[in-house]
């Protein structure tokens, strides 16, 4: 097997987030193609902050089914809901609430479980507001036929692509519009872009991005977190960056960047550190609790 295959193969394997455990014959007979995946998706999930766009209200223990982490969890109560096959598209009061990190990795997860190789991507949108490039998740997509990854994001239905107006085909998002957390850490480095426009609402700054590039780190080897999941090498709110830790994440971003060209060291990068690696229990900065994964 080829270096380049064994990457791929990686990548089409469900694992630990993305496998959809006892509901996995509810797969089988969904279609393999992603335009068509994106749609299935997007008939199950509700974005928690776009809730209101769509005329729903939602309450506290409908909003903290963004905490569900593995997809075999967000499937448990998406189908308490609905038992309808995940091809039916759900009316609102009937989907699973959740971010665009659960969007994306339920993308992954049935790609994955159709033998294409995906992954979660974090980093940042440039088309949610002008000027910013705004906290976001999007899937990270094997296309054989051009033999290059794709970018998919499949939080923008009919009713955001109306707000938004999004000046690019969303199931091939340009590199300049998502930024993976690694683009965004070295070009801030760089001094060619200014770290106070990328982050959420007032959280912004290296920080912020530093912290999206460890969870970036995670997604590509097969944990894919909460965007407000806290351990190890993730700094607090403008926490002053010492050297080291500088130099800790200019490693990160790079191998980041470039995965498949850096795939060895973004395993072993992964695996060897404990700052980095995922630990059984994390912390909850929302919940401002400890959760056992």
């Amino acid at each position: 097997m080829t270096a380049a295959q064994e990457i791929l193969d990686y990548y089409a394997r469900p694992a630990a987030m993305t496998s959809a455990g006892a509901h996995a014959p509810r797969l089988d007979d969904l279609p393999r193609d992603v335009a068509s995946l994106v749609r299935v998706v997007q008939g199950v999930l509700l974005h928690q902050h776009w809730a209101k766009a769509y005329g729903v209200e939602l309450s506290d223990e409908r909003r903290n089914e963004s905490h569900l982490r593995p997809v075999d969890r967000m499937l448990d109560r998406l189908l308490a809901h609905s038992d309808e096959p995940l091809s039916v598209a759900r009316p609102l009061d009937a989907r699973l609430v959740g971010t665009c990190r659960n969007i994306a990795v339920l993308l992954v997860a049935l790609l994955r479980a159709k033998g294409v190789p995906a992954r979660a991507r974090c980093g940042f949108g440039g088309y949610f507001a002008p000027g910013d490039f705004v906290d976001h998740w999007v899937c990270e997509h094997w296309d054989a036929a051009a033999s290059r990854w794709v970018l998919v994001d499949a939080q923008i239905d009919d009713v955001q692509a109306a707000a938004l107006k999004p000046d690019f085909d969303v199931l091939d998002v340009p590199r300049d519009r998502f930024v993976v957390a690694g683009d965004a850490w070295a070009r801030c480095r760089a001094g060619e872009a200014d770290p106070s426009r990328f982050g959420f609402l007032d959280m912004r700054g290296l920080w912020f991005i530093a912290g999206n590039v460890v969870r970036d780190l995670a997604a590509l080897n097969h944990m894919e977190m909460l965007p407000w999941d806290d351990w190890g090498a993730i700094v607090g709110p403008d926490e002053p960056l010492r050297d080291d830790q500088l130099a800790l994440f200019d490693r990160l971003a790079a191998v980041t960047r470039s995965p498949d060209a850096s795939f060895a060291e973004l395993r072993s990068l992964y695996e060897g550190d404990e700052r980095l690696r995922v630990p059984q229990t994390v912390f909850n900065v929302v919940l401002n609790r400890q959760d056992t994964l």
